[in-house]
């Protein structure tokens, strides 16, 4: 009986599988990154809260008033379609 040695080919399977995810994960960060961003009305931004729910809560607002995905100027109260809460 002739005996193969599977070793290496699992070894190659896991790095193929490997770098074809390290590239994908690399294709979508350089899309995001190439990405503009919003304008204040793609976003539906408003200069009031959503009920409870403010720019100054969310993980997008950099202070004292921008936000990463959305350009101009961000009032801390205001509220716009890419809002997250900060956990």
């Amino acid at each position: 009986m002739v005996q193969r040695d599977t070793g290496s080919t699992r070894r190659a399977l896991i790095r193929a599988t490997a770098a074809s995810f390290a590239a994908g994960l690399f294709l979508r960060l350089s899309r995001v990154l190439a990405a503009d961003r919003m304008t204040k009305e793609q976003a539906e931004y408003q200069p009031t809260p959503n009920g409870i729910y403010s720019c100054g809560q969310c993980t997008m607002f950099v202070a004292p008033s921008s936000c990463k995905v959305v350009e101009g100027e961000i009032s801390t109260d205001g509220w716009c379609k890419a809002f997250v809460l900060a956990d």
